[in-house]
């Protein structure tokens, strides 16, 4: 037994805490990354999308992880916008303005885009319009996206950032001495501090960003049958 178990002996418990902390975080970021190439698989499809799918840097840190999802992200609003911005030029301002209007019923909405997304495309799938409306002019999506980019941004410049993706493939001294450097009470508690921050508010937004994008594919499918 170790001489800071000896001296603290809640601290066995609290380096699993951290080792079960870093695998939820593992798991999220995994989820990130198969949800994202869903979304970019359905934009490529449905929407003519230029945007290439991500891959986890397995040896990779977590910042850098954080970084491909953040860029990749980045460049799925930076479509929706250009989308976005073409129906615009294309529509009469009322028109346009239905999109956005909650009072009008979804099936008019689609419809509206499918046209306009036909003449942009050049052929649009009969998927195409129900896509469109549900990225560009879903809250739900537009701000679960932005609250991710942040977050993981957040996650990137913490104390988290630096730690290996695949520490847990290690042995228990090693995976302790990468995100510890040393196994004192004061830094197990502050790790489990860390991850427990920032893991409250990532498993929600990813939570929610999974289910968004899970609700679109949904009605594409119900589309196709």
């Amino acid at each position: 037994m170790k001489l800071s178990d000896l001296l603290y002996p809640s601290n066995p418990k609290r380096r699993q805490d951290v080792i079960d902390l870093h695998q939820e975080l593992l798991d999220l970021m995994k989820l990130n990354f198969k949800v994202t190439n869903e979304l970019i698989r359905t934009m490529k499809e449905h929407l003519g999308a230029k945007i290439t799918n991500i891959t986890m840097k397995e040896n990779g840190t977590i910042k850098e992880n954080c970084d491909i999802i953040i860029q990749a992200m980045k460049s799925i609003q930076q479509e929706v916008q250009k989308l976005d911005k073409e129906i615009k030029e294309r529509l009469e301002p009322g028109m346009y303005q239905k999109l956005y209007d909650i009072k009008q019923p979804e099936l008019e909405k689609i419809a509206i885009a499918y046209r306009i997304l036909s003449a942009i495309l050049g052929e649009a799938s009969a998927s195409a319009g129900t896509v469109g409306i549900k990225l560009i002019c879903s809250n739900i999506v537009i701000v679960t996206v932005n609250k991710l980019v942040a977050l993981l941004a957040q996650i990137g410049i913490s104390v988290l950032g630096g730690i290996a993706i695949t520490v847990f493939a290690l042995g228990i001294d090693v995976i302790l001495h990468a995100i510890l450097g040393a196994v004192e009470r004061d830094q197990l508690l502050a790790s489990i501090q860390s991850y427990e921050e920032h893991l409250t508010e990532f498993r929600e937004a990813s939570e929610t960003y999974h289910c968004a994008i899970n609700e679109i594919n949904l009605h594409v499918m119900k589309q196709n049958s």
